[in-house]
């Protein structure tokens, strides 16, 4: 199935200030269209008009309360919400034939379980972070750990603002699974959130996280491959919420074109 209009797009969550950047990135994509909005019931913008809401001048489309309100009136649901949220809209979708696109973070395994048995009935796209750059550093990751080996300890550094509820991110994590893959390793097995106090010297095969928050930092990300004598690292950082979201609506207008079945940025970018 190819898409010769452009692919109507809902965004839930569209208040908060990934979604007021998703409505923007929509409205910057020549093969995407905004027809629906939504928020949480008790949000003060239910009712306002999104457009004017995220700073574009009206677009005449208003945010409501109920996905079920607007469910015939789009093809693709992005979602940047919160994993109990994520879930339901999942169900939803995928009872009534709509793609979604899922950039929510924090996810538990049962919540991974049941979005992956939605896309056994319609098309999912997942993933931790949807900036083209960060998944080519993940590809970079993948290839840097297979070639260096176990000759370097690995440590991985994130900072974001002072909002983000969970840690490590879910693009730190993802940049684990990369280094981990290449090393043949689970990062389950390995990875050690934090140090304190008298831990011991590292062992061999960990992968080690650290995460900091404050001010308004958007997202940055170092992975620190550390030898006798050198040290190569492989960064990400980003300045505005745009990169996502650009990556997420050229998601939306790739995920329309498929059928059913869980995919990530890495199938949407061709990089696997």
């Amino acid at each position: 199935m190819e898409y010769t209009m452009a692919v109507k797009i809902a965004v839930t969550g569209a208040a908060g200030r990934m979604g007021k950047t998703l409505i923007e990135a929509i409205n910057l994509h020549p093969d995407a269209e905004l027809t629906a909005a939504i928020e949480w019931s008790e949000s003060p913008a239910v009712g306002v008009d999104s457009g004017e809401l995220a700073g574009l001048g009206k677009n005449g489309i208003s945010i409501v309360a109920n996905i079920n309100d607007v469910i015939d009136h789009f093809d693709v649901l992005i979602d940047f919400t919160a994993p109990a949220a994520t879930v339901a809209n999942s169900k939803v979708c995928s009872v009534n034939g709509k793609k979604m696109i899922i950039g929510t973070t924090g996810c538990s395994e049962d919540d991974k379980a049941s979005i992956a048995s939605a896309a056994n009935q319609s098309a999912i796209c997942m993933a931790t972070n949807f900036s083209t750059g960060v998944n080519v550093c993940f590809k970079l990751l993948n290839d840097a750990a297979k070639i260096l080996g176990d000759d370097y300890d690995v440590e991985i550094v994130e900072a974001h603002h002072r909002h983000k509820v969970d840690a490590p991110s879910g693009t730190a994590l993802s940049m684990g699974e990369a280094v981990a893959d290449g090393l043949q390793r689970n990062l389950k097995d390995v990875a050690v959130y934090g140090r304190e106090g008298q831990v011991g010297a590292r062992t061999e095969k960990e992968i080690g996280f650290a995460t900091v928050r404050g001010g308004d930092v958007v997202g940055d990300h170092t992975v620190m491959f550390l030898a006798d004598g050198e040290r190569v690292e492989i960064s990400h950082k980003a300045s505005s919420r745009m990169s996502f979201g650009r990556g997420a609506v050229r998601a939306a207008v790739w995920i329309a074109a498929q059928d059913k079945g869980l995919f990530d940025m890495q199938d949407v970018l061709g990089l696997k």
